[in-house]
């Protein structure tokens, strides 16, 4: 899912949403990716959109394409996992405090409530 409303460029949306696809798991080493015009048709973006998020996962070694099979996710070792987990849940916080801040919330209430949202899971795990 990409949003046309979101600060981010579509290509750079994609690019995080198949990253944390493969740290997650989701997406296992050796997974054959949708060619480069299907997913660009199944998103309703710009076959040059999705090029760029291809050609920007393979630069990172995250995906690998082969001549004539297609595009392949990359076996990833545990620190490239580590970076890009991190990378992911940074990017998704600082999302997050960016519209508490538009909404007009300090950052003393943005960390009470971002406590707070830590102890519920905190519970919902121990049930």
């Amino acid at each position: 899912f990409v949003s046309e409303d979101s600060k981010e460029p579509i290509y750079y949306q994609i690019e995080m949403q198949v990253k944390t696809l493969i740290v997650s798991g989701q997406l296992a080493s050796g997974t054959l990716l949708p060619s480069i015009r299907a997913l660009s048709s199944d998103l309703k973006c710009s076959v040059i959109t999705t090029r760029r998020a291809y050609q920007n996962l393979e630069n990172g070694g995250f995906i690998k394409t082969v001549q004539g099979k297609g595009t392949f996710v990359r076996e990833l070792n545990n620190q490239a996992q580590s970076e890009i987990k991190e990378e992911v849940v940074y990017t998704a916080l600082a999302k997050a405090v960016e519209e508490a801040e538009l909404m007009g919330c300090t950052l003393e209430e943005i960390r009470v409530v971002f406590e707070k949202v830590i102890k519920d899971h905190m519970d919902k795990e121990r049930e």
